[in-house]
Formats: C-alpha cells, structure tokens, sequence
C-alpha cells in the first residue's frame, strides 16, 4: 500500500485536483445533487489558483497521484456569520473545511482529510466547521460519523442554504 500524505497544493498540482473536482461533481450529480457544484463547473480554476497562492489549498497525494483535495481555512469565515435554525455551540477560534473532494476509486480520503483538519484545530486551539448542501447525503454521513454537530443553516455567497456544522475539538 502506498504512503499517504496531505500537502500544500502546488501550481503545478491543480491539473490533477482539478480532474478530482470534476469527478466529484459528477459522483454527486449521479447521487442526487446536481446543484451544489455541477451547473456552474465549481470550483472554477481562478479561484484556485488564489487558493494555491494562498496556501489554503492541500492535496492529498498517494504516490504520485493526487487522489483528494480540500481547502482549511482558519479565522472568522464571513459565511459563518449568521446562522438560522439553529446557533454555532460556543465562540472558540475555528477553521473551517472547504471543498472536500475525493478520486472515486480511492477509499478514506474523507476520514484521512478530516483527522488532518482536527489534528491541526487542536494544534491551534480551535474548534472545527464544515457545511454542505442539503442534497449532498454523502457528505451529511461522512461529517455525522465523525463526531461533527449539525448546528443549523448558513448561507453562502450566492444565497443558497447550506447545512452547518461543528466538532468541538
């Protein structure tokens, strides 16, 4: 079994995490949620390439292929500012998780990434969040089974509802 290891992604690593992007749009247009990323090809290349530059983009890479990718960001996220139905459990510092994307023929990708993001939240005193899209079950299954709280509805920057929630670290 190969070694696997998260990384600051790279310029030249964003073919590859862009060819992830596109098979986890089309893994979540074919389970049921066509919406959250699929009609408008997100995330598009610009935006990450501004997440390269800041380094908050990571690759998960086994070997030499890039089989995940995601994006942590740490401090206030503006998104996260007001919550309907529902309240964030404390006020502690946070990170938030971004853009989580597998291969579909890798396995784990979710749970490596998600104990990398907790292990980083208790380096820096914080506490972790993530939302996802009503429709994306998935996603829903991979953040409840790691211990993450649903803490009610945020909206993103087009308006759309997205579900909230946080592991207190």
């Amino acid at each position: 079994m190969m070694t696997r290891a998260i990384i600051k992604a790279q310029y030249s690593d964003l073919p590859q995490i862009s060819e992830r992007y596109t098979e986890a749009r089309a893994f979540m247009a074919q389970n049921g949620n066509p919406d959250q990323w699929g009609r408008t090809g997100y995330p598009k290349a610009e935006l990450l390439r501004q997440d390269v530059a800041s380094g908050r983009l990571f690759a998960v890479r086994e070997g030499n292929d890039i089989i995940g990718a995601f994006v942590l960001v740490f401090g206030p996220d503006p998104t996260y500012a007001a919550i309907k139905d529902g309240a964030w459990p404390d006020d502690k510092p946070y990170g938030t998780l971004h853009r989580l994307c597998a291969a579909t023929k890798a396995h784990g990708v979710a749970a490596f990434v998600l104990d990398f993001c907790e292990a980083e939240c208790k380096r820096r005193g914080a506490d972790l969040r993530a939302d996802t899209h009503a429709a994306n079950k998935p996603m829903q299954h991979i953040l409840e089974k790691a211990g993450f709280t649903r803490c009610g509805t945020i909206f993103v920057a087009d308006g759309s509802p997205r579900i909230a929630y946080q592991k207190m670290i």
